[in-house]
C-alpha cells in the first residue's frame, strides 16, 4: 500500500486545481511543469498520478504555442541581467542512469507496455526533462552593458573573440 500522507495528498490537491491558460505568462507555465513533474517523483496512488500526467501534458501543450509570441516588458525585464551569468550545465545525467532511460525508452517502445519500473525511471527522466526545459525558459536572455541592452549570446560572442589563447 503506498504511504501517502494527508498533506501531501492535500499539497498535489492544490497543485492539481492550479489555473492556467494561454494568457499564463510562459515563466509560470514552465514553473507549473516542473512542478508537475516533481510532484509525480513523490506520488505512489494511481488516481493522482495520472491526474498528474494529464495537467503536466495540458501545462505543456498551452506552453507550446506561446514560446515564439513576443515577450510583455516584464518579462524581458526579468530575463534581463547586469552581469554575465555564469556559463550554464547541460542535461548532464550520470552514464548509470542515461542508461536506464536509453533502455526503458526502447523497451517502452519495443513493448508498448510500460512496466511499473519503466513508469518510475520515465517519471524520472520527464522530471530531469521538465526541469532542464524550465530552466533554459527562464534562464537571463540580455545584459545591460555600457552600450545598453544587449542579448548575452552576442555578449559571450565578442567578448569570445577577444579572448587570446596561447
Amino acid at each position: 500500500m503506498p504511504t501517502f500522507t494527508s498533506s501531501s495528498r492535500q499539497r498535489t490537491d492544490a497543485l492539481l486545481a492550479i489555473p492556467f491558460s494561454v494568457e499564463t505568462d510562459f515563466t509560470l507555465l514552465a514553473d507549473y511543469s516542473e512542478q508537475f513533474a516533481e510532484t509525480l517523483l513523490e506520488v505512489d496512488e494511481p488516481m493522482q498520478r495520472q491526474a498528474l500526467y494529464v495537467r503536466l501534458a495540458d501545462c505543456l501543450a498551452t506552453l507550446l504555442p506561446t514560446m515564439n509570441d513576443p515577450l510583455p516588458p516584464h518579462v524581458m525585464e526579468s530575463l534581463t541581467v547586469d552581469e554575465l551569468p555564469s556559463p550554464k550545465l547541460g542535461f548532464e545525467p550520470d552514464a548509470d542512469l542515461l542508461c536506464e532511460y536509453c533502455l526503458t525508452l526502447a523497451r517502452l517502445l519495443t513493448n508498448r507496455v510500460v512496466t511499473p519500473e519503466m513508469e518510475q525511471t520515465l517519471i524520472g527522466l520527464m522530471f530531469e526533462l521538465v526541469s532542464y526545459f524550465a530552466s533554459e525558459l527562464k534562464a537571463p536572455r540580455w545584459v545591460r552593458t555600457s552600450k545598453g541592452v544587449k542579448l548575452i549570446a552576442e555578449v559571450e560572442k565578442v567578448k569570445k573573440d577577444w579572448e587570446w589563447v596561447p
